[in-house]
């Protein structure tokens, strides 16, 4: 800076990361890394992308390390004197939280569920599992689509719905639910919770498989949650509600839970309480393929992997026409296990299954889409 006053040997060391540690842009940063060798040699020294990162998402504390996928070969043959390797960690290390923080702001928010995982109980499985709050709708080719929980005397009694997320980091701002209205039972009464609550987090690194069409636990011995928000009073109404997050959070590992707190209404029929969900949505920012973490054990931290310094193209949203197919898909192939499971008890007895119920045909599924 030739011929120019350089303010940071003006100013005392603690004024000038007071100062720019307020700066809440990443840009900001980098620009000003980008006037001088020596001012970026003071962003990077002092980690301030890391501490910009760290006050955005809280649960960046458990980060152990960082990595760089195309360096990572390189990282392990380089020698040099410990100086000269601790320098080249802080660069890596402020390229890695730079983009993050960039990323955080500028990738596309879009839905970001990837599969229903479990639900701490059921009622009727499969008719009533978890999958169907993956579709929008109420009916799908004439039936009732919801989850429904078991009945409880207890209306304190929670449940609780486990979703992976379709990136290990995810950037989460809102969670949507509806609540089921059971138009069949007289009165059209509304099975919502009194309160939700979201937690997310990763699987337990010896957890191989989560879920089993039998298995109906969900404890919290199979998780490590790294963010578990406050509660949020539900409404007993008929639509998408929305809850808004005070903050975005970063969900690290790819899992989100709901917690149903709190039953609202008794089923005439058997006099229990109930809480049943139509649908659910989660809104946010994957950050995947960007970047990925690994699970260190068995601290349970992590390191943060940049595996691409790329942007990642906007991705469109699924037309409703493909979700609507996709969902009556998946219902009608549960309906057909059914059937075979049917056939078997009763030695082949088609009579049998057609009483049942089971059976559609193309004219039923287009009535449907021209009732809508």
């Amino acid at each position: 800076m030739k011929n120019c006053w350089d303010f940071l040997n003006l100013l005392h060391y603690d004024l000038s990361i007071k100062i720019l540690t307020s700066l809440e842009d990443p840009s900001d940063l980098v620009r000003f890394g980008a006037v001088s060798r020596s001012w970026q040699h003071f962003v990077i020294k002092n980690g301030l992308c890391k501490q910009l990162c760290l006050r955005m998402f809280p649960q960046l504390s458990r980060v152990d390390h960082v990595n760089e996928l195309s360096s990572a070969a390189k990282g392990h043959a380089e020698a040099g004197s410990s100086n000269f390797m601790e320098w080249e960690a802080l660069k890596r290390e402020h390229r890695v939280y730079a983009f993050l923080a960039r990323g955080c702001l500028s990738f596309d928010i879009r839905e970001c569920i990837s599969e229903a995982i479990i639900a701490s109980s059921t009622d009727n499985y499969p008719e009533e599992s978890i999958d169907n709050t993956l579709e929008p709708r109420d009916r799908v080719a004439r039936r009732a689509s919801y989850w429904s929980s078991k009945g409880q005397k207890n209306p304190a009694v929670p449940e609780t719905l486990t979703y992976r997320l379709c990136a290990d980091l995810c950037v989460i701002t809102e969670i949507s639910i509806r609540p089921f209205q059971a138009y069949f039972q007289f009165g059209n009464p509304i099975y919502s919770a009194n309160s939700v609550r979201f937690r997310m987090g990763h699987m337990k690194s010896y957890v191989d498989n989560l879920v089993s069409e039998s298995c109906q636990d969900c404890g919290h011995e199979k998780f490590v949650w790294t963010y578990s928000s406050d509660e949020f009073p539900m409404t007993q109404e008929n639509k998408l509600q929305n809850f808004k997050l005070p903050e975005p959070v970063l969900c690290i590992g790819g899992m989100l839970q709901i917690e149903l707190l709190g039953r609202v209404q008794r089923q005439d029929m058997d006099g229990l309480y109930y809480i049943c969900v139509s649908h659910v949505e989660v809104r946010g920012c994957p950050l995947s393929p960007a970047f990925g973490i690994q699970i260190l054990e068995p601290s349970e931290n992590f390191m943060l992997e940049a595996r691409s310094y790329t942007q990642p193209p906007p991705v469109p949203e699924p037309e409703p026409e493909q979700t609507s197919f996709a969902s009556t898909l998946q219902m009608r192939m549960r309906d057909l296990e059914q059937i075979v499971n049917l056939l078997r008890e009763n030695g082949g007895n088609v009579v049998d299954v057609m009483e049942y119920g089971y059976g559609w045909d193309i004219e039923d599924e287009e009535s449907d889409d021209d009732e809508e």
